[in-house]
């Protein structure tokens, strides 16, 4: 083997395969070159080529097919070398491509026809154009023919690679295509200015290019043209006309596609009209306002007058857009107006204001002059004219004395500090901007003041009353009154006295009684005001005053006489010198008596009566009574600190000045104990009393000349607790007696309590006579403790409690067995657990077989059964199990059983005769109860003896055999119904002894 070395390329041709080799060493005759197919081997081309050759082309090849191809050197001597070597055809580039959106703005469809020839698969690779990023790289099947691109960027360009894979070859084909764009969303127009417009809009990163027109809807001709790349989401124009209306269309482009967007339409602001004026027309009330035009277009003007300081809209008028005036008729006089003038073009507005003008005012009208009774001061009023304000001046004798500016809204105004009784001149005149109305005029006077410190005084007369005052300090010219009686309004007489005079006296009045002065000076026209004064003349004081006791209710009544004259009321004076309150009761002029209720019992009690009119009073003399004590409440007899004592004590109701205590015994009403306590105590202890016994108290109190009891009250004294008290339990029953031994004194009886003891279970009450001294409480639960009380009766009280504990005897074991499991060495006891409670149980093993207890266990109170080991074997055995508690103790019956015994050992057997086997053996430990020899012939195996022994029993003589025959033995141990035997061993009785001899 020379080496050829040979190597294969297509130079980018899918048809052809170009062979090259290395000529060998020595060189090469020719060359033979043969192609086959790799996968059926089947020969396709074969060539050759001369000496020199170191290439070769096949031609018309499957693109995409793999090929083995042989080279055959032929070198000198007739000795050929070959290499193979197999090489594939680069495949196909597919044919047809394109890519299409097919109007989607998120997807792209790729297709293509199949090359000639074979492929393993594709790979089509799309890039984003503008970024260069890898967006999708997909493999597919050979037989595939489309794909669906999706979830890609509106308005955007894409390159698609499509890659036809042939082993390690691949043929490529390219393509670019847009998708369609994204229409842009929420377009807006909005003016900036005057001159410009905003527009604005979203989604516009769907679209490579936004192209906007903008046309000018008054002269149908476009504006402005705009085209911007992706991203733009705004857009101002300039330079517009001011009011114009325009619309505004946007589409959207994205390479070969064009999709037309929304549209929107806006107006320019318009501009505002210039030197805006307000000023008077030839006509009355009448006002003109002028402006001048602005640049720029508007729909029409809007004029609107406004009237008075809040500028409250009073007219509307519309003129053209190319008006520069307008004139308002019929205007209000002495109003302020202004005017606003708004330039409206669409929806937009643009105005201006004036300053403020005035129409000519008129006067004031309803003028009026009032004193109001006033000596120092004037109201002048009128009604509200149009206008800015007023001009007031008040003149005295045709002089001036005072000039006042008013705003408007004021139709008032009050003078003061004028003389009394004197005649002004008052004029009003309305001010609008630079007018004043021509003036109104009136007149009026001032009042004169009236007198000064009006008293009337009755001087503590019953039967007149005097008057006097202080001149008035200008224009009287005298005085006029009227006397009044002030209750019934009945005027008693009139007065009238000149300016030199500032007193009189009013004779012949009627006691008691109040009387009203009215006093005024006059002057001129005039009357001034009336001065009032009043007084009461002195009342008569009351005779026959009495105080008598009333027993129900509970008061005191009192009388008296009444005086002559008025009298507004009587006042009550009640006291007493034990009280520091006292009782004051008012009562009307024709009440002469009076109960004084709810006063304070048993206590002697002053009364005053005192006749009241006006500010006067007259006083009676003193009369004095008592009043009745109560009966004491709340009496109560409680138990003293001993057994012979009684606690009373008792709320004091009031009054009184002592209490007896009188102590009775409840049975007999006679009454073993007088005892008196001074008011003011509240409780008493009585003592050496007996126990138990049933005591009632009454209590008697005093007051002056009055006694009263209370009521009976009922006590008991605490009885002594028993004696002695002990309690145990009785062993036939489940129930515990108690004993006890009387005390000395009373009882009702006793009360006994039994609780168990560690339980929460409520307590178990019994009752017993007075006279008992024992009692039996059943129905225990047995083994258990329990704490016994007793306490002794009387009434509602107890005794201190006696108290002691005691336990039930416990219940005995049932159902008790002792059982053996086999064994020669244990027993097996059991037990049911009995009612009750118990400490523990002893459980005591008696051996039968030596009359003597081996073993005794304690176990727990919750324990049922037992195991007993080491025992004797073959032994019988007795048990007892035991329920303990405290001292207590309750056994079950005794139950027996038998421990396997142990089978003899050692066993031998001897022939001494011919008819006789003597049989001995062996014991383990103590033996048995008894032991059982059984002989049967070992050739038949027929039973032939029987025999039982005694437990002593270590031997055993088999007699009346045959001679010379085989017997099989066996000892049984026996202990009551368990056995335990020996294996059976063989012997044979000796022959005949004469034939031996």
């Amino acid at each position: 083997g020379t080496l050829l070395n040979v190597s294969v390329s297509d130079h980018d041709r899918s048809d052809s395969l170009l062979l090259s080799w290395d000529e060998p060493e020595g060189g090469a005759k020719g060359y033979l070159l043969a192609l086959s197919s790799l996968e059926s081997s089947t020969l396709l081309q074969n060539g050759s080529a001369g000496p020199n050759a170191t290439s070769f082309w096949f031609h018309g090849l499957t693109p995409g097919t793999r090929y083995e191809i042989e080279v055959t050197a032929t070198l000198a001597c007739m000795d050929t070398t070959s290499q193979t070597i197999t090489a594939q055809t680069s495949p196909s580039a597919v044919l047809n491509l394109s890519l299409s959106s097919g109007g989607s703005s998120a997807s792209l469809r790729a297709a293509w026809a199949h090359g000639h020839g074979r492929r393993d698969g594709y790979r089509l690779a799309l890039w984003h154009s503008d970024s260069q990023t890898l967006v999708r790289n997909v493999s597919l099947l050979p037989s595939t023919s489309t794909f669906l691109f999706d979830g890609l960027l509106a308005g955007s360009e894409y390159a698609l690679k499509v890659s036809t894979l042939a082993g390690t070859s691949q043929a490529s084909t390219s393509i670019h295509q847009w998708t369609a764009p994204s229409i842009p969303t929420q377009l807006r127009l909005s003016p900036g200015s005057s001159t410009s417009l905003v527009a604005s809009w979203a989604g516009a990163a769907g679209a490579a290019w936004l192209h906007l027109e903008l046309r000018n809807l008054l002269t149908q001709k476009v504006s402005t043209t705009l085209s911007a790349r992706r991203g733009l989401t705004s857009y101002t124009f300039q330079h517009l006309h001011p009011g114009t209306q325009y619309w505004l269309g946007l589409s959207a482009t994205a390479g070969s596609h064009t999709v037309v967007g929304p549209n929107a339409t806006a107006w320019t602001y318009p501009l505002s009209p210039g030197n805006v004026t307000l000023s008077s027309a030839e006509e009355q009330n009448s006002l003109q306002a002028r402006w001048s035009i602005p640049g720029g277009q508007r729909d029409f003007y809007l004029v609107t007058l406004r009237e008075g300081e809040a500028s409250i809209p009073a007219r509307n008028i519309s003129v053209g857009g190319d008006n520069d005036h307008v004139t308002f008729h019929g205007l209000s006089p002495g109003q302020q107006y202004s005017v606003r003038v708004v330039a409206v073009a669409g929806p937009h507005r643009a105005s201006a204001h004036s300053t403020a003008a005035w129409t000519e005012p008129r006067a004031p009208s309803d003028v009026s002059l009032s004193s109001q009774g006033s000596p120092h001061s004037l109201l002048a009023s009128w009604e509200e004219a149009m206008g800015e304000g007023y001009l007031l001046v008040l003149s005295l004798a045709e002089h001036p004395v005072k000039n006042s500016s008013l705003l408007r809204g004021v139709t008032s105004f009050t003078y003061e500090g004028l003389h009394p009784g004197t005649l002004y001149t008052f004029e009003v005149s309305t001010v609008a901007g630079p007018y004043t109305s021509s003036p109104r005029c009136i007149s009026n006077w001032t009042y004169p003041l009236p007198p000064e410190q009006l008293t009337l005084s009755s001087g503590g007369h019953s039967t007149s009353l005097q008057a006097s005052w202080r001149a008035a300090s200008s224009g009287s010219t005298g005085y006029t009154g009227t006397l009044w009686e002030t209750k019934s309004q009945v005027q008693v007489r009139n007065v009238t006295v000149g300016n030199d005079r500032t007193n009189v006296t009013l004779e012949n009045l009627v006691p008691g009684r109040q009387y009203r002065l009215e006093m005024a000076a006059v002057a001129g026209p005039y009357r001034s005001p009336a001065r009032s004064a009043t007084d009461w003349t002195y009342p008569l004081a009351p005779a026959g005053v009495t105080l008598t006791n009333t027993r129900r209710p509970m008061g005191l009544l009192a009388f008296w006489d009444k005086a002559a004259g008025d009298v507004d009321q009587f006042h009550l004076q009640l006291y007493s010198k034990s009280h520091a309150a006292q009782r004051n009761v008012s009562v009307g002029p024709n009440t002469h008596n009076f109960t004084f209720l709810g006063l304070s019992p048993g206590t002697q009690y002053f009364l005053k009566v005192t006749v009241l009119a006006g500010p006067y009073r007259s006083s009676s003399h003193f009369a004095t009574e008592w009043t009745y004590p109560l009966s004491l409440a709340n009496v109560s007899v409680q138990p003293g600190r001993k057994p012979q004592e009684l606690h009373v004590s008792w709320v004091e109701s009031g009054g009184g000045r002592d209490h007896l205590v009188q102590l009775s015994v409840a049975e007999s009403l006679s009454i073993i104990r007088n005892v008196s306590v001074p008011r003011g105590v509240t409780q008493l202890d009585l003592e050496g009393l007996v126990p138990g016994s049933r005591y009632r108290v009454e209590i008697i109190s005093q007051a002056g000349p009055h006694r009263i009891s209370s009521q009976t009250a009922i006590g008991y004294t605490v009885p002594l607790p028993p004696r002695s008290l002990s309690a145990s339990p009785i062993s036939t029953a489940w129930a515990l007696a108690v004993h006890w031994e009387t005390a000395p004194g009373h009882r009702d009886g006793y009360l006994l309590s039994v609780l168990e003891e560690g339980s929460s279970a409520a307590s178990r009450n019994l009752e017993a006579g007075k006279d008992s001294t024992n009692v039996t409480v059943p129905q225990l639960e047995p083994g258990t403790c329990y704490l016994v009380g007793i306490w002794a009766v009387a009434g509602p009280y107890r005794s201190l409690p006696e108290n002691i504990t005691s336990c039930t005897v416990p219940a005995a074991p049932t159902n008790l067995s002792l059982t053996n499991a086999g064994s020669s060495s244990e027993l097996y006891a059991s037990w049911n657990k009995p009612p009750g409670r118990r400490d523990h149980y002893h459980i005591t093993l008696y051996s039968l077989s030596t009359q003597s207890r081996i073993q005794v266990q304690t176990l727990s109170a919750d324990a049922l059964n037992c195991t007993w080991a080491h025992l004797e074997a073959g032994s019988k055995f007795a048990v007892q199990v035991t329920a303990v508690k405290g001292s207590l103790e309750a056994s079950s019956v005794n139950i027996t059983q038998w421990t396997y015994p142990l089978a003899p050992v050692n066993l031998t057997l001897g022939s001494p005769t011919a008819s006789a086997l003597v049989v001995s053996w062996a014991v383990v430990g103590r033996g048995a109860e008894g032991f059982v020899v059984d002989v049967s012939d070992a050739a038949s195996g027929a039973p032939v003896g029987h025999t039982v022994l005694g437990g002593d029993a270590r031997s055993h003589i088999l007699r009346s055999l045959s001679p010379g025959t085989r017997y099989s033995v066996a000892v049984r141990a026996a202990a009551g119904p368990f056995h335990a035997s020996t294996p059976n061993l063989t012997h044979c009785t000796r022959k005949c002894d004469a034939l031996l001899a």
